[in-house]
């Protein structure tokens, strides 16, 4: 099983063996993909998924007020259906905090994989400036480069920065430009400087390289985790 619904607790069966079938198929793909080093868009899922079981076991006087209704009978006289709540029903309020209760260890177990490769890959991670570094930082181009391969694929990026009344966090959308060959003549230097002269909009671009000697899936692995590293890289923590 590739995915894992956002409701999969209380769609279809409501029964504990069903869902332990429909967990393990789903943790197994996840852990399949965490052993060839492709950790996107499973890593986030797999965090998603168990903080939504948290939330739900923590807060269990609100656990079924949260839950579908299913469908008790139909009036087909005034075309509504009458519904009757989960939590109207002992047995299948046993039913679900016992799919919780073994969830959240299982889940555990795989998130504490999947960080052990996120944790391996980004300690191989390198990041630097090319050129001065502009006081504003926030845009500019992002070049990523693997192994020994001489390809280094350019990366327009743009990080904006986005407020709530609890928090302040940073986002970054990115753009692929074009793909060069890294070489003792063609330096990324010569590279920015080429990039400056295809694009005057961005007169003095930040750029950044964010390299390693792994090859490491590009879409899946490589790419979302430069992304997370640039976004530290320009807010100070990295």
């Amino acid at each position: 099983m590739e995915s894992l619904s956002k409701n999969w607790i209380t769609e279809s069966h409501i029964d504990f063996e069903y869902k332990k079938y429909v967990l393990l198929a789903y943790l197994q793909n996840v852990s399949d993909n965490f052993t060839e080093h492709r950790l996107y868009p499973f890593l986030s899922d797999l965090v998603d998924h168990y903080r939504n079981l948290k939330v739900l076991k923590d807060n269990k006087k609100n656990l079924f007020e949260s839950f579908a209704s299913r469908a008790k009978a139909v009036d087909f006289e005034q075309f509504k259906i009458i519904y009757e709540k989960l939590a109207e029903d002992d047995s299948l309020i046993q039913e679900i905090e016992s799919i919780i209760d073994y969830s959240i260890p299982q889940m555990e177990f795989y998130l504490k994989e999947g960080k052990k490769v996120y944790d391996f890959i980004e300690e191989h991670l390198r990041i630097y400036s090319v050129g001065i570094v502009p006081l504003n930082n926030e845009s500019g181009y992002l070049f990523l480069k693997q192994g020994t391969i001489a390809e280094t694929k350019v990366y327009e990026f743009q990080i904006s920065i986005f407020e709530n009344p609890a928090e302040r966090y940073r986002g970054i959308h990115v753009q692929y430009v074009t793909t060069y060959e890294k070489s003792l003549m063609n330096t990324f230097e010569s590279i920015k400087s080429d990039l400056l002269l295809y694009n005057r909009n961005l007169p003095n671009p930040a750029t950044y390289v964010i390299e390693t000697e792994m090859l490491v899936p590009f879409e899946e692995t490589f790419l979302p985790m430069a992304k997370r590293a640039l976004v530290k890289r320009v807010a100070g923590v990295a």
